[in-house]
């Protein structure tokens, strides 16, 4: 008898411990990073998963459209220069959807303002990060600043 009841007890600790791990998951906040250069990407990935977010990578515009599509994220960090759909092409693309009109979205890149092409913040962009300017931790900052976290 004893027995049976410790494994109960076991048994709801562990639906409760996996209760918790999936509430955890649900409520983490999810980012984009749309960057073509993998050291780049890692860097900022390792930095906001150790803030407890959930971080999802393309490498391209086309693939980050397609990787926002289903992910959902709660906002999108996006390079400009990338190969086969730069970041201005897919930031139109994400935009013309129905869940990608509000997403805010952080455009991360090398070029300085004056080099950005003029219809990028027409396209509704949180703001402007240029890479070399500010360490992960100002970036990941940003970001919560951006969602209010």
């Amino acid at each position: 008898m004893s027995s049976d009841l410790s494994l109960t007890f076991f048994n709801d600790c562990f639906c409760h411990n996996q209760f918790l791990l999936l509430l955890y998951y649900l409520t983490m906040t999810k980012i984009a990073i749309i960057e073509d250069d993998p050291v780049i990407s890692q860097m900022y990935r390792m930095k906001f998963e150790a803030d407890g977010f959930d971080v999802q990578l393309a490498n391209n515009g086309e693939r980050g459209v397609d990787m926002v599509e289903s992910f959902t994220p709660d906002i999108i960090l996006l390079d400009l220069q990338m190969p086969e759909m730069g970041g201005a092409e897919a930031l139109a693309v994400i935009r013309k959807s129905t869940w990608g009109q509000t997403i805010p979205v952080i455009i991360l890149t090398n070029l300085g303002e004056e080099e950005v092409p003029k219809n990028i913040r027409s396209l509704g962009i949180h703001s402007y990060i240029v890479k070399a300017e500010l360490t992960p931790r100002q970036v990941v900052q940003r970001v919560k600043e951006a969602l209010k976290v």
